[in-house]
C-alpha cells in the first residue's frame, strides 16, 4: 500500500495573486491536509472518509480523484483496477487549497503505484490541469507548494514553471477558518476585468519589494509591503467583518491579516508564540461560526507532499 500526504495551502499570501503560494503545518503536529492510499484490488473502489468528505459530490466521475485515475489510466493506455482511499481533512472552499491537496496527494501516489516515473514538470503540469477542471482556469499557486513545500513563485517560464522562495523562519502563520464554505467560483467572478495603470504599478512594486525582502532579509519591509491591492478590495463584502476583524488583530500586535487565497479563511503573521497565541484565542472566539471552524498556529510547510508511514 503507498500513502500520501499533501498540506493546506495558502494561496496569493497576500501581495501575488495567482502567483505566490505557500504551504502550512500546525505548529502542534496535526496533520493539517488531506491523504491518499492506494493499493491493488480486483476491481476499482473508491474509500472516503473525514471530517469533510460529505461535502466531495456523489456522482464519482465529478471527483478529482476519480479523473486523477483516469488520468493516469490514459497515460498507460490500460486501466488498472485499484482502491483508492481519500482521508478528507480539508473543507472544501475554504481558501486552504483542499481540491489542490487531494489533487496533489493522488497523482503523487498514482505515479509511484503506476511507475509512471513521470518527472517534476509532467506532475505539475496534471496538478494544474486537474485543478483547473475545478476552478474553470489552470492555475498552479495551490498545487505547487502543497506538492514541493515552501513559498513559491509561479513563473510563465515553461522550463522552471515555479521557483522556491526564501522565508522567515520566525514567522507564525496564524490561520483562521469560520466553519462556512466561500465558492472559488464566486470569489474569481466579483473581481474586476481590468485594472487602471496606477493600480497594476503598485502591485508590482509591493511583490517585488517583498520578493527583494525575502532575498535580503528584510522582514520588516516584507511585512509592511504584503499589501493585496489586486483581490482583497474587492472581496471584502464576501468576509463579513472583515475591516473590523483586520483592525482587531492588528491591535492585539499581529503583524497582517490578509485573506487566503479566495476565502473564508483568514491568515494572520505574528512574530512571536505570545503574540500569535493571543490572536488565535481572539479569532476563535469571534470568527469561528461553528464547530467544524477552527484555528491553527502554523509554520511553512518545507517538505511538502510526503509518504506516510502505514
Amino acid at each position: 500500500m503507498i500513502k500520501i500526504y499533501a498540506p493546506a495551502s495558502i494561496g496569493n499570501v497576500g501581495v501575488g495573486f495567482d502567483i505566490l503560494g505557500a504551504a502550512i503545518i500546525p505548529i502542534d503536529g496535526t496533520l493539517l491536509g488531506d491523504c491518499i492510499s492506494i493499493q491493488s484490488s480486483n476491481t476499482f473502489q473508491f474509500n472516503c472518509h473525514g471530517n469533510f468528505s460529505d461535502q466531495l459530490p456523489k456522482d464519482i466521475k465529478k471527483n478529482i480523484i476519480w479523473q486523477a485515475w483516469n488520468w493516469f489510466n490514459e497515460i498507460i493506455k490500460k486501466k488498472i483496477q485499484i482502491s483508492i482511499t481519500l482521508e478528507k481533512n480539508m473543507p472544501i472552499g475554504s481558501g486552504l487549497g483542499s481540491s489542490a491537496s487531494s489533487i496533489v496527494a493522488s497523482v503523487l501516489a498514482l505515479n509511484q503505484f503506476y511507475k509512471t516515473n513521470l518527472n517534476k514538470k509532467e506532475l505539475i503540469d496534471i496538478m494544474g490541469k486537474l485543478e483547473g477542471n475545478i476552478s474553470g482556469s489552470v492555475h498552479y499557486d495551490n498545487v505547487a507548494p502543497c506538492y514541493l513545500g515552501g513559498l513559491q513563485l509561479i513563473t510563465d517560464d515553461k522550463n522552471h514553471l515555479t521557483q522556491k522562495l526564501p522565508i522567515f523562519d520566525n514567522w507564525l502563520w496564524v490561520i483562521a477558518w469560520p466553519g462556512v464554505t466561500l465558492s472559488t467560483s464566486t470569489a474569481r467572478n466579483i473581481l474586476p476585468l481590468t485594472y487602471d495603470k496606477e493600480k497594476c504599478i503598485k502591485n508590482s512594486r509591493n511583490l517585488s519589494t517583498f520578493i527583494h525582502a525575502l532575498y535580503t532579509k528584510k522582514s520588516e519591509l516584507a511585512i509592511r509591503v504584503m499589501i493585496d491591492t489586486i483581490a482583497e478590495p474587492y472581496r471584502i463584502p464576501l468576509i463579513p467583518n472583515f475591516l473590523k476583524i483586520k483592525d482587531a488583530v492588528t491591535k492585539l500586535g499581529a503583524s497582517t491579516c490578509n485573506i487566503s487565497g479566495s476565502g473564508p479563511t483568514l491568515f494572520s503573521i505574528c512574530l512571536n508564540f505570545s503574540i500569535a497565541n493571543k490572536v488565535k484565542k481572539w479569532l476563535e472566539k469571534n470568527y469561528i461560526k461553528n464547530k467544524k471552524g477552527f484555528v491553527y498556529i502554523c509554520k511553512i510547510d518545507q517538505l511538502g507532499a510526503r509518504k506516510i508511514r502505514i
